[in-house]
C-alpha cells in the first residue's frame, strides 16, 4: 500500500473539485444566467492554479488558491442560507413604496 504525502492529496482534491466545477459548467450553459457561468469559469481557473502551485511549488498560487476557496466557500454558505431562508435573508419581494410616510 502507497502513502500519499500532503501534496498529492493536495493534487487529487483539485481533480475532484475540478471535475465537479466542469460539470456544473455544462448544466449552467443550458440555462440562461450568465452569472453561474462566469463564477465557475473562475472557479475552474483557481483550481487550475492551485494544482499548477502544487506541482510547481509555487506558494503565491497555493495561497490565492486558498484565499479563492475561502470566498467560494463563504459564497455557497451564503447561497445556501437565502435558499433556505436563514435568518433575515428572505427570497419575498419587498412591498412597493408609495411615497408617502405613514
Amino acid at each position: 500500500m502507497g502513502k500519499c504525502s500532503g501534496r498529492c492529496t493536495l493534487v487529487a482534491f483539485c481533480c475532484l473539485q475540478l471535475v465537479a466545477a466542469l460539470q456544473r459548467q455544462i448544466f449552467d450553459f443550458l440555462g440562461y444566467q450568465w452569472a453561474p457561468i462566469l463564477a465557475n469559469f473562475l472557479h475552474i481557473m483557481a483550481v487550475i492554479l492551485g494544482i499548477f502551485g502544487t506541482v510547481q511549488y509555487r506558494s503565491r498560487y497555493l495561497i490565492l488558491y486558498a484565499a479563492w476557496l475561502v470566498l467560494w466557500v463563504g459564497w455557497n454558505a451564503f447561497i445556501i442560507c437565502f435558499y433556505l431562508e436563514v435568518g433575515q435573508l428572505s427570497q419575498a419581494p419587498l412591498p412597493p413604496r408609495t411615497g408617502t410616510s405613514s
